[in-house]
């Protein structure tokens, strides 16, 4: 149990199938890149690698080798880090690239192939048994070379479940070691990913990861019901980015699995650390409402809550900053009464006389940063200068 509170949520012991022996798989080195605009340098990639070996993923995608020999060179350069993670890389359906994934000594190799009709009939112009006959040939050469693998079916979620089904079992008599499910646009919901993953579980014995897009803003909700329903293999981004409307967040994930099911083995000090690293390597910004490393996540201005919040912050919040390497910061603004006031001086180290305080109110509610809230540096300077009058 962390030292820190965190409130749980006590109605999901009304809930039959929590997530068991799960794992994380974060996939920011190579799907968050595919972020239109966002290229990793070589030694953004090794920091962040590095980063969420710390916060504890068991496996870290670090990117797609064929791409180029820059590319290539840095997969192999974090695959021969000595992190505790697994390495693994992108492989299409050709032994080629299976051939980069084994120059560049990853631990597992991600073989994925589209099913859907629109796939086959648009993107492979091919029918499904030329396209699943050659990731079956690619995954057998995969896997007498000594790689782990996992088979991916890309746009699973518009697959006709029966075609899914039957992929799988074949890919699992090639012996592969999960079998992965992709909503790679976004079209699930947390009641459709519950029934997929546990239809597929029906017939199919192998791990079952889950890879969900953000297109309605469902990744992370979608990601935890497959989890419910079994999937083992849990598929992140740091802040969520990733191709269009990005993927799953990373940090929206293990909070959620910390505090609805009390999975407490990820370090979560380092979420704000990484998310920062983020943002500033891929110059994508969260936005300040962004749960959990937004810059509004831990901010509070309504006099009513600042009050409770200096009493008990359990009151107004759902866990402490700290859990996540973040900082409360109680904002003075339009909303911010007399007492709510006094207790934001006292926690930033002021004592004011009560005229003090009326003079600090009133300059509070006339400045023209008040739009915004005022910063704690900007209000220190306010005190400052009332002290000196």
């Amino acid at each position: 149990m962390l030292k820190e509170y965190y409130s749980r949520n006590e109605l999901i012991k009304f809930v039959s199938n929590t997530p068991k022996d799960i794992e994380i798989c974060d996939v920011t080195l190579r799907d968050g890149e595919q972020t239109p605009g966002v290229v990793f340098t070589r030694e953004e990639k090794i920091a962040l690698a590095r980063e969420l070996d710390e916060v504890g993923v068991e496996i870290i995608e670090a990117g797609f080798p064929v791409v180029s020999a820059a590319e290539k060179d840095t997969v192999k350069e974090i695959a021969g880090m000595g992190l505790d993670a697994r390495t693994c890389c992108l492989s299409r359906a050709l032994i080629a690239d299976v051939d980069s994934a084994i120059d560049c000594n990853v631990d597992m190799v991600s073989i994925f192939i589209a099913m859907s009709d629109l796939h086959l009939k648009h993107k492979y112009h091919k029918s499904c048994k030329e396209i699943t006959d050659c990731a079956f040939n690619t995954i057998e050469y995969a896997k007498d070379h000594g790689l782990s693998v996992r088979f991916a079916a890309e746009d699973a979620t518009r697959t006709d479940i029966s075609v899914l089904k039957k992929a799988f079992l074949t890919a699992e008599d090639y012996g592969v070691d999960y079998v992965s499910i992709a909503d790679t646009i976004g079209i699930l919901n947390p009641s459709t990913a519950y029934y997929l993953v546990t239809e597929i579980k029906k017939e199919i014995h192998t791990p079952v990861c889950i890879h969900c897009h953000n297109d309605l803003g469902l990744a992370t909700a979608n990601t935890l019901a497959a989890a419910e329903a079994g999937a083992k293999q849990l598929h992140t981004t740091v802040n969520g980015i990733g191709e269009r409307a990005g993927n799953a967040a990373l940090e929206e994930v293990l909070l959620s699995l910390m505090v609805q099911y009390g999975i407490e083995k990820y370090n979560t000090r380092n979420i704000k650390k990484i998310s920062d690293l983020v943002q500033k390597y891929s110059n994508v910004q969260v936005a300040a409402n962004k749960a959990i490393v937004g810059k509004n996540a831990f901010s509070h201005e309504s006099g009513i809550h600042v009050m409770a919040i200096l009493e008990d912050p359990r009151t107004y919040e759902l866990f402490s900053p700290e859990i996540v390497g973040g900082k409360r910061n109680l904002i003075a603004g339009k909303h911010t009464g007399m007492k709510a006031l006094k207790g934001i001086v006292k926690d930033i180290g002021y004592s004011l006389e009560e005229e003090e305080l009326n003079l600090l109110i009133e300059r509070v509610k006339n400045c023209t940063e008040a739009k915004k809230g005022i910063s704690r540096n900007r209000l220190e300077d306010i005190i400052k200068g009332i002290k000196k009058v």
